[in-house]
């Protein structure tokens, strides 16, 4: 079990290298983080957009991208497509997001044709090391699906449970997200939380998965507030995994770990045959660099 960023980092440069194809590599952000991952032994880079711009980008910032492979394709959507194709035909091992606008990367990893779709549903998964929690948190879903009902939320969880198995997690623990403990047909959340709930009991998602809903954030990652609000739970205080209700809810809680907690964090979105790494530009070199670390070990292990 993987107790912390850097020992995701460890892992990544010890395991066998992967490959990553970065689809659109014409630009800074994504080529310096490339370049940090492939100079730490991570993975090998294809890079493949228009070259010549990739190039001249490396050139300005003194980015050493002589030994890897290039791709030279000037359509974005060629460009997608490419990337693709390239983890299909087992040239690669996952992919990255370049200077592309993440539909058109998405709709071709979705491609019935030559695509990357399972029978899942694409789901964005953080993992966020907070310097007043005592473990790895994984966040779901906060970047892609709006408001998912029960049966996204299902695959949802399916996926956010693949990403902890490929990180060594034997037990899961899942908190369903809601503002309160008690089902109300009034807060949607609730109830889904409670069925999400039954299903962990039935044995829905496999063995060592404990989900337990609904809870309020305070009771998923607090031990005193499960103590004084009395609530006896294996999830509360303890919580590998916050699943939650809406993408407003996930976005807010993210950035808010972020920004006023000052916690590290790395992102992937699962649901597809490989992980397909997303980075924004406000992410820190930090980041990225461990977003790569992630998809990598994941990859290595799906």
């Amino acid at each position: 079990m993987i107790k912390s960023l850097k020992e995701l980092l460890s892992i990544a440069k010890e395991q066998k290298k992967m490959k990553l194809a970065v689809a659109a590599s014409q630009d800074y952000e994504v080529l310096k983080a490339v370049c940090d991952a492939a100079n730490e032994g991570i993975v090998e880079p294809i890079l493949i957009g228009d070259i010549d711009e990739t190039i001249n980008i490396a050139s300005k910032y003194g980015l050493d991208i002589e030994r890897f492979e290039k791709v030279d394709v000037k359509d974005l959507t060629e460009t997608a497509k490419t990337a693709v194709l390239y983890v299909n035909e087992g040239k690669a091992d996952f992919v990255m997001k370049g200077l592309i606008d993440t539909s058109i990367l998405l709709k071709e990893v979705l491609n019935k044709e030559y695509g990357l779709r399972t029978d899942s549903l694409l789901s964005h998964v953080m993992v966020y090391e907070v310097p007043t929690y005592h473990k790895l948190l994984f966040l779901t879903d906060g970047g892609m699906n709006i408001a998912p009902g029960l049966e996204e939320k299902i695959k949802i969880v399916k996926n956010a449970i693949k990403a902890c198995r490929a990180l060594g997690y034997e037990t899961v623990k899942i908190a369903a997200l809601a503002a309160k403990e008690k089902v109300s047909p009034k807060m949607p959340a609730t109830v889904d939380a409670n069925n999400l709930k039954e299903l962990g009991e039935n044995n829905e998602f496999g063995e060592g998965v404990i989900i337990e809903g609904p809870l309020a954030l305070d009771l998923a990652i607090s031990k005193e507030a499960a103590k004084i609000k009395k609530f006896e739970s294996k999830v509360a205080g303890d919580a590998d995994v916050l699943l939650m209700p809406n993408i407003e809810m996930g976005n807010g809680v993210g950035k808010s770990l972020t920004y006023f907690a000052k916690a590290q964090s790395a992102g992937i979105i699962m649901g597809a045959k490989v992980p397909v790494v997303l980075v924004s530009r406000a992410d820190t070199h930090e980041a990225k660099l461990n977003s790569i670390a992630l998809g990598s070990v994941i990859a290595a292990n799906i």
